[in-house]
């Protein structure tokens, strides 16, 4: 089958003609019809986050049609339509049986640790699909597995309350998802921060106050936005040193800044005045939950979480048009999701 993979760190991504993966007994495997291009994707290539081994498939955005089942799968027979949760993991440790299976000791990441979704094929565990409702296009359910999921656990994981503000720092395709689930979860303000005035102009039309951080600190703004106050919950899905200080920085007393974006950098922070004063926190957030996928998938399905509006473009699966997808979000370019469509 036809594949798009890493091959050499730093290298751009090839195309590969590799053998059909082979299926157990509990596992399915999935004919891909749409697979989202993250940025966490362009930091494999370059290095920034580690893969093995190479060659490696990329792609952990996955949404697809079963063609055929193991032996002993009971949930899915083919023909149906899927998403794929992207971590494969043991489903019996300590952290699988508590919830917590992005710390499952044998975990795998699809397109990170094992072949991804850049193919024509993937086989995945049973555990690891969801029924994608007809109602959602399979572009929509690929980007959910990603995007979408990770902000929701990341508002999650902050703790965001009905009647709070939060400040979300870069519109792409995580803040994208966030700051309508934000909304949904109750957040009465929701403050959109880039320098992009395309995805600035996108978010205001979601109902988000755009805050552009090219015209003047953007912290500043926040403080004035509200009343000198701050914020209750900061999203940082921007992957730069300087937006996770700006982050915390612009944080309420008892507020919480939570950190999703990937950087080898490290950034200040002033203890007194921006953590112990405040008793502010600062919360880590590594992939979302299994469990968090059916709220999703329904947000989408009753389209109380959009995922239309134009900010999917799509690509074949092309090595140069993967390629050039992964360049442009190296480059902070305007698109806000790229999905390879078949």
């Amino acid at each position: 089958m036809k594949a798009i993979r890493l091959t050499a760190i730093g290298s751009p991504l090839a195309e590969q003609e590799i053998e059909l993966p082979a299926v157990k007994s509990r596992d399915v495997l999935i004919r891909i019809k749409a697979a989202g291009i993250c940025h966490s994707d362009a930091h494999y290539r370059a290095g920034v986050s580690s893969v093995a081994p190479l060659p490696l498939t990329l792609g952990h955005e996955v949404a697809g049609v079963v063609e055929q089942v193991g032996s002993e799968v009971q949930s899915f027979t083919p023909g149906d339509r899927v998403c794929v949760h992207y971590l494969v993991t043991c489903g019996q440790c300590a952290f699988c049986l508590a919830g917590t299976e992005q710390f499952c000791p044998a975990a795998q990441m699809i397109g990170k640790h094992r072949d991804g979704g850049y193919a024509e094929f993937i086989v995945v565990p049973e555990r690891s699909l969801f029924h994608l409702p007809g109602e959602i296009p399979f572009e929509q359910g690929a980007i959910l597995m990603c995007s979408s999921a990770t902000s929701l656990h990341a508002l999650q994981k902050a703790r965001l309350r009905a009647g709070e503000t939060v400040a979300i720092f870069g519109v792409g395709g995580l803040g994208f998802s966030a700051l309508q689930i934000a909304r949904q979860l109750g957040a009465t303000e929701v403050y959109a921060v880039d320098i992009n005035p395309r995805k600035l102009e996108l978010a205001e039309r979601l109902g988000a106050i755009p805050v552009n951080a090219t015209t003047r600190d953007p912290v500043e703004q926040l403080r004035e936005m509200t009343r000198g106050r701050g914020v209750d919950v900061a999203l940082e899905l921007v992957g730069l040193a300087l937006t996770m200080r700006q982050a915390v920085q612009s944080l309420a007393i008892l507020g919480r800044a939570a950190i999703v974006g990937l950087t080898r950098d490290s950034f200040e922070v002033a203890p007194y005045s921006e953590l112990l004063n405040k008793e502010a926190e600062i919360i880590g957030v590594s992939d979302h939950l299994a469990s968090e996928i059916p709220l999703l998938l329904d947000l989408v399905r009753t389209r109380k979480l959009d995922l239309s509006h134009g900010v999917i473009r799509t690509i074949s699966l092309e090595a140069g048009a993967v390629n050039e997808a992964l360049d442009r979000l190296e480059e902070f370019s305007d698109d806000v999701r790229t999905v390879i469509l078949r």
